[in-house]
């Protein structure tokens, strides 16, 4: 009898298995940003693998939504902008999760002061690099028009963040970098300032999400219910105990030290508990659907 019944719990564990290894995973597409990091940590912990979920990284928010498109994959992290843009190839694209919204941590940076930069003749372009197909665009735009700086010339430089840092590389002409934590910190080390950020003085809302389509939901429903407790769980670990957190996702973050990982921090505000009533307004003015969040 206990043969029998040795024999049977193989079976099953067997055809579990089996039924687990030819399930299609949930393949997931992110860049390396300190707001997505609970994802790292998933991942690192091997939570992830546990859900049969897949996370792939990169360096830039364009990148991330182009490849989501070019690879066919199920899901894809960033901002509004790239929700927006992703929205207008797929129709059926919803947020299914919030992360964070940026209270500081995107931010303009110049090796100028804004008096200096006003003061160049309009006719003068200054360099400018960014990711244009990002919310960086946005961004810089909202920055142009709050410091009246609508009419100066700009020569617009599209570069992710790991080439901007080599691009600058001992730059004296005036510049402006539209970057976001952690890369500020090795700008600061090249000599740039931030004199514009959504902590102060900038007024666009920038919100993270996870997105997908409505046919990878019906697929995968109950591994984006895994998905949001084991993000829920991250972020509790991250409270509980930062260092060791950091040390988890430190390779994703551009060797950002644990004192810049925790100055970051202090940029975002996380969204995974719940939304204000006061920014659920903003979030409708900026026409961000949020019916389908989990």
């Amino acid at each position: 009898m206990n043969a029998l019944k040795a024999l049977v719990i193989s079976c099953v564990i067997l055809i579990s298995g089996c039924s687990f290894q030819t399930e299609e995973p949930l393949k997931i597409i992110t860049n390396s940003w300190i707001g997505y990091s609970p994802l790292f940590y998933a991942k690192e912990q091997g939570w992830l693998a546990e859900h049969n979920i897949e996370l792939s990284t990169v360096v830039s928010l364009g990148e991330s939504a182009h490849i989501y498109h070019s690879s066919n994959l199920d899901a894809f992290a960033g901002t509004q902008y790239e929700f927006h843009k992703a929205y207008a190839k797929d129709s059926t694209l919803i947020p299914i999760m919030m992360f964070d919204r940026s209270v500081g941590a995107d931010m303009i940076m110049s090796n100028r002061s804004i008096k200096a930069l006003q003061a160049i003749p309009t006719n003068q372009p200054i360099d400018v690099f960014l990711e244009i197909d990002s919310i960086n665009y946005p961004l810089f735009k909202d920055f142009k028009q709050h410091y009246h700086l609508s009419n100066h010339s700009f020569n617009l430089i599209n570069n992710d963040h790991l080439k901007m840092q080599r691009a600058i590389t001992q730059k004296n002409s005036p510049s402006i970098i539209v970057t976001y934590a952690p890369y500020n910190h090795e700008l600061e080390k090249q000599g740039f300032t931030i004199i514009a950020s959504t902590g102060e003085s900038l007024n666009l809302l920038v919100l993270d999400a996870l997105y997908t389509n409505q046919e990878s939901y019906r697929i995968h429903q109950q591994k984006f219910l895994a998905l949001k407790t084991l993000v829920n769980r991250a972020i509790k670990a991250l409270k509980q105990n930062p260092k060791n957190y950091y040390n988890k996702v430190k390779p994703y973050l551009e060797s950002a030290s644990y004192a810049e990982f925790q100055e970051s921090l202090q940029t975002i505000e996380w969204l995974n508990g719940g939304i204000s009533p006061s920014l659920i307004d903003r979030i409708n003015e900026a026409q961000f659907p949020i019916r389908d969040l989990l």
